[in-house]
């Protein structure tokens, strides 16, 4: 690690594309090797570990669920929706997702909760659609 170069309120790094809790895990603990175990912020240094070594409940599905509120508040808006013709509501829609990693995947699994109809996702080598 850089000094400085990540940290709490600095630059905290998330999980992506080949890695996970594990090796969130590994960094906030060398994180901690190098400024000590009782620094109160040291947890904070990085997101998405596991519960046991200071993560948070409800993360992982976290950006999904996000996804999920901003499109159901944009829908249950009545002036946008009658300007552009469709009716207000996450029930009945239908909703296409692209990319089925933590993001789409918990995303799809909230739409299809409120009662939308998931007909397709696409990922970056191809498309499924119903």
């Amino acid at each position: 690690f850089k000094y400085g170069f990540l940290g709490p309120a600095v630059d905290v790094p998330a999980p992506d594309v080949g890695t996970g809790e594990r090796e969130m895990a590994w960094m906030k603990d060398q994180y901690q090797t190098l400024f000590g175990v009782n620094d109160i912020n040291a947890p904070g240094c990085v997101t998405g570990k596991p519960i046991t070594s200071g993560g948070i409940v409800g993360r992982t599905e976290a950006t999904g669920r996000g996804v999920y509120y901003a499109t159901r508040e944009f829908v249950n808006h009545p002036k946008v929706m009658k300007a552009i013709g469709v009716e207000t509501g996450i029930p009945n829609k239908t909703v296409v997702v692209q990319g089925y990693g933590n993001v789409g995947f918990y995303a799809s699994r909230y739409f299809n909760r409120a009662g939308a109809k998931v007909t397709g996702i696409c990922e970056y080598d191809g498309c499924i659609m119903n």
